[in-house]
């Protein structure tokens, strides 16, 4: 039996989880709210909070690391590579806590999983958020000097993409789905036979989220990134951390933003106008995928609320199929890579610059 902890950090909270081979033992969330968070200026200074957070974790439930035979870490923003389970290395830390050019929840991860292993048990990735897929036509971003870039929520998409092929009892590698993970950062892909051919960049593009902007008018934006009235790293933290609902309504949690809907009429015109861009967004991976859709496959902790859900149907529902997969398969998906690895079913990559 291999016992494997499982350390999944999100933009507003951190998953912890306890897994003996496939089953999951014991599992927590500990939230974390925009105010707490505020305190830190950079995502790394959160390692301390989360850290500790997760030894409570362990002790809490009678655990010490050496009853651990691995750890599975969410994977960070790598440089692209390919899909599979990695073995954190010195390297690799070092990367996501110093080189890596995009902030991202998941960074923290494997830099924690590493700093709590200490050299005695191994730590995996699998399925990071650079994962790339994409088709030469998804990299032109429309200037020369810059070009689109893979990020998604590979973990949970590819996991809910393998859930749903098994119900329509097709091959994965033969389904066509249009993927979309709402949670505090929303990912909309266009899987074309098992391979994400083309997704928006959940810090910088597509529909706005609970916490963050997506795409905004590039002349406006210029205008007030060089008025002067921001430091770059506060600029960066308007746009992912405090837009979206939170910029909107003050809130990053769509039931708080739900139930003012229900007697404001301002917030209700907001939470319209997310579900409003998020069917948007499904509409031109429909189009990305030429309308051949087995179905859209729609996960994430957003997909737990009817009513928002609801609002997205009433513009989708023609296009093809809706699949439900509500909340996230990425413990799972993280515990299933180290084990297999464990197993000896699938050898681990080594991550090199």
């Amino acid at each position: 039996m291999n016992r494997i902890l499982v350390i999944n950090p999100g933009s507003t909270s951190t998953k912890i989880a306890v897994f003996e081979d496939e089953k999951l033992v014991v599992t927590e969330e500990v939230s974390h709210s925009t105010e707490e968070l505020d305190k830190y200026e950079r995502l790394m200074d959160q390692i301390d909070l989360r850290r500790n957070e997760i030894k409570e974790f362990i002790a809490k439930y009678g655990y010490k690391m050496s009853d651990f035979n691995a750890i599975a870490a969410r994977g960070g923003v790598l440089p692209p590579l390919e899909s599979g389970t990695y073995r954190v290395t010195e390297e690799m830390v070092d990367f996501l806590r110093n080189k890596t050019k995009i902030e991202h929840a998941s960074n923290l991860a494997a830099v924690i999983g590493w700093e709590l292993a200490e050299n005695k048990i191994p730590v995996f990735i699998t399925d990071p958020v650079s994962v790339d897929e994409f088709i030469p036509e998804s990299r032109i971003s429309g200037i020369p000097e810059i070009e689109r870039k893979s990020l998604l929520h590979a973990l949970n998409m590819k996991s809910v993409a393998r859930k749903a092929a098994k119900e329509l009892k097709k091959e994965y590698e033969e389904c066509n789905f249009i993927i979309v993970h709402l949670g505090g950062g929303i990912s909309i892909g266009a899987q074309r036979k098992g391979k994400m051919i083309d997704v928006n960049n959940a810090n910088d593009e597509g529909p706005f989220s609970p916490e963050r902007t997506g795409e905004l008018p590039v002349g406006d934006l210029s205008k007030i990134a060089f008025s002067g009235k921001y430091e770059k790293r506060e600029l960066k933290k308007r746009y992912v951390g405090k837009g979206g609902l939170v910029a909107y309504l003050g809130t990053n949690d769509l039931r708080v933003a739900m139930k003012k809907a229900e007697n404001d009429e301002y917030a209700k015109k907001v939470v319209e106008a997310m579900a409003y861009q998020i069917s948007k967004e499904i509409g031109g991976m429909a189009a990305v995928l030429k309308g051949e859709v087995d179905a859209i496959v729609i996960t994430g902790g957003m997909a737990r609320n009817e009513d928002f859900i609801e609002m997205i149907k009433q513009r989708i529902s023609k296009i093809a199929l809706i699949m439900l997969y509500p909340g996230s398969f990425e413990m799972e998906a993280l515990a299933e890579g180290a084990l297999r690895v464990l197993n000896n079913e699938e050898k681990a990559k080594d991550w090199k610059m």
